[in-house]
C-alpha cells in the first residue's frame, strides 16, 4: 500500500499482488501473440520470396522461350524466300535451255538475220544477268570426273584413251547451281554423257 500527503488531499494507492500477477499475465500473452504474429510474418515474407523468385524464373523462361520462337520464325522465313527464289530460277532454267539449244545449232544459228541473232543474244543476256543477280551460274562439267551427286548421266560413249574412262565427255543439258550466304547449292544436275572404253 503506498501512501501520498498532499497539503489539499490524502490519497492512497494500494497496489495488491493480484493485480500485478493479471498485469505481467497479460503482457507475457501479448508478448506470445506478437512472436507468434512476427513469426507468420517471417513465414509469409518467405513464402513470397519463394513466389518472387519462381515468377522471376518463369518470366526468364518465358523470355527465353520467346526469343527462340523468334529465332526460329526469322529462319524459316529467310528458307522460304530461299525456296521461292529456287523455286523462280528453276521456273526460268527451260528458257535458259531453249536459248542455249538455239545458239548451239551454228548452222541455224548463222542462217539467221544477223539483227534478229543480235536481239535473241540481248534478251539472253538480260537473263542470265537476272539469274546471277540470284547468284546463280551454269555448270558446264565437261572433262570433269563423273558425279553422280551433281551430274546425271544419259548415255556413254565410246573412248579410246583410259583417263576419259567415266569422265564427263559431252554435255546434253548444262546444270545450274546458286550460292547465297556463302552456301552453293544445286539447283539442276547437269545432263550429261560418260566415257567407257571399247570392250
Amino acid at each position: 500500500m503506498v501512501h501520498e500527503n498532499n497539503e489539499d488531499t490524502d490519497i492512497e494507492v494500494e497496489t495488491t499482488n493480484e493485480e500485478t500477477g493479471f498485469e505481467e499475465t497479460e503482457l507475457a500473452e501479448e508478448e506470445e501473440q506478437g512472436k507468434d504474429k512476427i513469426k507468420k510474418l517471417k513465414t509469409k515474407i518467405a513464402q513470397l520470396e519463394d513466389d518472387k523468385k519462381q515468377l522471376q524464373d518463369d518470366l526468364q523462361r518465358a523470355k527465353a522461350e520467346f526469343l527462340n520462337v523468334r529465332k526460329r520464325l526469322e529462319e524459316e522465313r529467310t528458307r522460304d524466300r530461299v525456296r521461292a527464289r529456287m523455286q523462280h530460277v528453276e521456273e526460268m532454267l527451260p528458257l535458259c535451255d531453249s536459248f542455249q539449244m538455239a545458239m548451239n545449232d551454228k548452222a541455224a544459228w548463222e542462217k539467221a538475220d544477223e539483227a534478229w541473232r543480235k536481239g535473241v543474244e540481248g534478251i539472253h543476256m538480260q537473263l542470265m544477268g537476272i539469274l546471277s543477280a540470284y547468284g546463280v551460274k551454269a555448270v558446264d562439267p565437261t572433262g570433269e570426273h563423273f558425279d553422280p551427286n551433281r551430274h546425271e548421266a544419259i548415255g556413254t560413249e565410246k573412248v579410246d584413251d583410259t583417263k576419259l574412262q567415266d569422265t564427263v565427255v559431252s554435255v546434253v543439258q548444262r546444270g545450274y547451281e546458286m550460292t547465297q550466304d556463302g552456301k552453293t547449292e544445286l539447283i539442276r544436275p547437269a545432263r550429261v554423257t560418260t566415257g567407257t572404253l571399247d570392250d
